[in-house]
């Protein structure tokens, strides 16, 4: 069964998948690394995420070509366990340091239990019923969020304080950022037979290696937030995280509520993205094998020192955009994720930030629902409300609220339209006559 799952939709292009898991491995790199600094955790635990998310989720996940690993709308919410749980550490009679982290793992067996539960249940088709409306204002929305985690790439460290670029220095990454998107947009006017992401991504790099132009790098980029580098191990498996089980006594109901805000969340943005991935490609996922993808990756994570994560919308996008259709492009992403940590680090360090952020750039235009301002006029004052809502919420607050808010509000507005509206039933009595009924 598990083989026929693997292969059921492996590769329908090899070279397109095997390019396009490249490229995303590619971009992966800095969003794992920068989550976790959100997170307050070591680079290696956001990349490890990266990597059982990547590899669990594309052999046995419902959405062939869709890309999981470590998101920011779940590093928000561990922020609080980890602080809390490092607080506690250090309290203990016998001090143990970095405690929050193991309450990570301990947090994430949860999760993917959940999420396990939540597949086995058959929650995920109710993706299917969330309104146009909701679904637009949640695209726009994320679109802005991945546009606004850039704007951090143009600040560097200054006496230890974060700065805006300026001078040359800005300039020359506006210029790179600016060439990578050109080719990015014209490279397939030319030739589709390699992800213009990825010659862009190689096109810069060269650039900068070559021509001894001082930017900052994936390498820099990680030493400055306080990593070490991108250079590491094969992940282990934590088993301290059961000797440690007594440090959670009276801090239960953190843990369970945490566990329960990370499973909503991952799972709410794993499915918006299936959702978004199927109309993309005009095909149609299994939201409910999703589900249960989801949390099998998030208990290996807990078990082998993982941040874990969901789906990620903007290197889903960046997959199918390069041709990636088959569970080979995310098996690739992140086998090659594994081997950048294990072998390749002093060349993927070398990776100038401006060229992933160019990629990044692109993914905003095109992700971004640009009909919306066409038929914002055109279409119901309640409609038009909920989008703007779901896009200001989600850049405001979370994914999850954004969505929850967005549905509320289009139930509220179908029941009072549904109060509103008159209806008539006519029926024939024995005696031929016909009787009206009308109410509303």
């Amino acid at each position: 069964m598990a083989f026929k799952l693997i292969f059921r939709n492996f590769t329908f292009n090899p070279k397109d998948d095997i390019l396009s898991g490249l490229t995303v491995a590619l971009a992966l790199v800095p969003e794992a690394v920068a989550f976790a600094f959100v997170a307050g955790i070591d680079p290696l635990v956001g990349l490890y995420g990266a990597f059982m998310m990547g590899i669990i989720t594309a052999m046995f996940g419902g959405r062939p070509g869709m890309i999981s690993g470590a998101t920011g709308a779940m590093a928000v919410v561990m922020v609080y366990l980890i602080r809390m749980g490092n607080d506690v550490g250090m309290a203990l009679d016998t001090p143990v340091e970095n405690l929050g982290l193991q309450w990570l793992f301990i947090t994430l067996l949860l999760v993917g239990g959940m999420q396990i539960v939540a597949g086995l249940l058959r929650l995920g088709k109710f993706v299917r019923l969330i309104p146009h409306p909701v679904m637009m204002g949640f695209v726009n929305g994320l679109a802005i969020v991945i546009f606004l985690a850039q704007l951090g790439m143009f600040k560097e460290t200054v006496n230890g304080e974060q700065e805006w670029l300026s001078g040359s220095t800005l300039y020359i990454m506006l210029g790179l950022v600016l060439l990578t998107m050109l080719i990015m947009h014209f490279l397939p006017k030319i030739t589709t037979k390699v992800p213009a992401a990825l010659t862009a991504i190689i096109v810069v790099a060269c650039i900068t290696i070559f021509g001894g132009i001082d930017v900052s790098t994936v390498g820099s980029f990680i030493r400055d937030g306080g990593g070490e580098g991108l250079k590491g191990d094969l992940p282990s498996f934590q088993s301290q995280i059961f000797t440690l089980l007594y440090t959670i006594e009276g801090h239960w109901m953190t843990i369970f509520s945490t566990a329960s805000l990370l499973a909503a969340v991952g799972l709410i943005e794993s499915l918006m993205t299936l959702n978004l991935i199927d109309e993309m490609t005009d095909t149609r996922g299994s939201g409910n094998r999703e589900c249960v993808a989801q949390g099998g990756a998030n208990v290996l994570n807990g078990l082998f020192g993982g941040m874990g994560g969901c789906a990620m919308i903007g290197q889903s996008i960046i997959n199918v955009d390069a041709g990636g259709r088959g569970r080979l492009s995310g098996i690739v992403a992140a086998l090659a994720l594994l081997c950048f940590v294990l072998f390749g680090a002093p060349l993927i360090e070398q990776i100038p930030i401006a060229a992933l952020v160019g990629v990044m750039f692109m993914v905003v235009i095109g992700t971004f629902a640009w009909s919306s301002f066409r038929i914002i006029r055109k279409i119901p004052l309640a409609d038009a409300i909920v989008l703007i809502s779901v896009s200001a919420i989600t850049v405001w607050q979370d994914l999850a609220i954004a969505v929850l808010a967005g549905v509320i509000m289009s139930a509220l507005v179908f029941a009072w339209k549904n109060s509103t509206m008159i209806r008539a039933r006519k029926r024939t009595k024995e005696d031929g006559t016909k009787v009206y009924g009308i109410w509303g």
